[in-house]
């Protein structure tokens, strides 16, 4: 079943190549959606897909790349936007 989560991650979580190596992790489990750094040091995404490759997308968030250190990761369920890609926003 197709779902749609948001996702904050705080943390060490920018400066450390976190949107492009989200954006490879999306491409893997086939993730659509986007990536973006907020003005408040946190990473925001948007992530749409099947439920089990969502649910390792999102582990994935937890951990990030090997120099990011995530603190906290708040997810909640959104309305479903159907996206074609995964893209890194500005």
């Amino acid at each position: 079943m197709k779902r749609r989560f948001s996702i904050k991650i705080r943390g060490k979580v920018q400066g450390v190549g976190f949107r492009f190596s989200c954006m490879e992790a999306a491409y893997k489990y086939g993730i659509k959606g986007y990536v973006r750094n907020k003005p408040d040091g946190s990473v925001y995404a948007e992530a749409e897909g099947e439920e089990e490759n969502l649910e390792y997308f999102i582990k994935w968030c937890k951990k990030g790349p090997l120099w990011a250190r995530v603190k906290d990761i708040e997810t909640e369920e959104i309305d479903i936007k159907n996206d074609q890609s995964f893209d890194i926003a500005h």
